[in-house]
């Protein structure tokens, strides 16, 4: 039913079937939790002249509003099915829902195969797309586009390369391309990085999945508890979470600020510096989820805008700036996995608690 075209990453399986859709007089759908490799597609939507529809979010950073009813043309729906910023696990019922309206759709499942099982059994979206190191670690260069073949005569490629063709001609200027998932995988795939997916699996295999999942839902619990319950010496919170703040549809993916005594948002690069210092991994920023972004600082739409347009070099500090009032312009993500420990867990917590309460760094701040 289904067949894989090794891409480079994520990200270029995405364009894969941006490019290839056949937007005109057509919709595209977007969640607003969404990463930046799928909400590139708007921009060939936008050049073929289709409609371009986003769904909001709720203040827990769920998606809030149903899909539009059936309608003509080429229609096609992308999202997570779990954030990389917030964790939420997006409903995959959802994939059901929006074929029964029309909808082709496009399931970004990289955050969510790390730590869970996805069946195409029981969903069977037209088009998946991951990435093989952020199940592994390794390879990096990996990247997947799991495409069920009815869906891939939706497509229409815009050129050809070596490996996609049966036969070009110079002179008569003509080619044909190969039939099924052969036609996409452009040129020479990464053959020393795809020969090291077997153990890869075999390693989740001898974990097991399920295992996986509730060692990450037990980890991911105690982090959140013990982020919520901490407090400042006058019982001032420590943390700002955003997103879920329980183990309900959630993944190992926590994102959140530290404030200091005043309650203001430390900048994320100073406590990403400061951890970094004391051995403890995360990441800062937007993690290239600007729509989870937006909903979670909840950054006034007319002042962020104009912020966007008055400078020619960005940089999340001067964005901040330009912002005022202790706007978050970024966060902090702990991302839980197979390799994470619950002494992982202690330390990074009193790592951020001992940032939480150390007196502002003139060089950093």
């Amino acid at each position: 039913m289904y067949g894989v075209c090794f891409t480079a990453n994520a990200s270029a399986a995405a364009k894969l079937v941006a490019e290839g859709f056949r937007f005109r007089r057509g919709e595209l759908a977007l969640s607003a939790d969404n990463h930046n490799s799928v909400n590139g597609l708007r921009e060939y939507a936008r050049r073929a002249g289709a409609r371009l529809r986003i769904l909001p979010l709720t203040a827990e950073l769920r998606l809030d509003e149903p899909l539009a009813a059936r309608g003509a043309g080429n229609r096609l729906l992308a999202f997570p099915a779990q954030s990389n910023f917030s964790g939420v696990r997006h409903p995959l019922s959802l994939v059901t829902e929006a074929q029964r309206r029309g909808y082709a759709v496009l399931l970004d499942a990289a955050a969510l195969v790390p730590t869970a099982r996805l069946s195409l059994r029981d969903t069977t979206p037209e088009f998946v797309t991951l990435s093989f190191y952020k199940m592994f670690g390794f390879p990096t260069g990996v990247g997947a586009l799991v495409a069920r073949h009815d869906a891939l005569r939706r497509l229409s490629r815009p050129w050809f390369a070596g490996g996609t063709v049966d036969w070009v001609s110079v002179r008569h200027r003509g080619h044909r391309l190969r039939s099924g998932i052969e036609g996409f995988e452009d040129g020479t795939p990464n053959f020393y990085g795809i020969a090291a997916l077997d153990p890869g699996f075999a390693f989740l295999a001898r974990v097991g999945m399920a295992r996986l999942g509730r060692r990450v839902a037990d980890l991911t619990g105690q982090l959140l508890v013990g982020l919520q319950w901490a407090r400042h010496r006058d019982g001032a919170p420590l943390f700002r979470l955003y997103g879920p703040v329980d183990l309900r549809e959630r993944g190992g993916t926590i994102t959140f600020n530290v404030l200091d005594g005043r309650g203001q948002v430390i900048p994320f690069d100073v406590v990403a510096a400061r951890a970094r210092l004391a051995g403890v991994a995360v990441r800062g920023g937007c993690f290239c989820n600007p729509g989870s972004s937006e909903a979670a600082f909840r950054l006034p739409a007319a002042a962020s805008l104009r912020c966007l347009k008055s400078t020619t070099v960005f940089t999340p500090r001067r964005f901040a700036r330009c912002l005022g009032d202790g706007t978050a312009a970024g966060a902090i993500r702990a991302s839980i996995g197979a390799a994470t420990s619950e002494e992982d867990l202690r330390r990074a917590l009193a790592t951020f608690t001992r940032i939480a309460q150390q007196r502002p760094c003139g060089l950093l701040r």
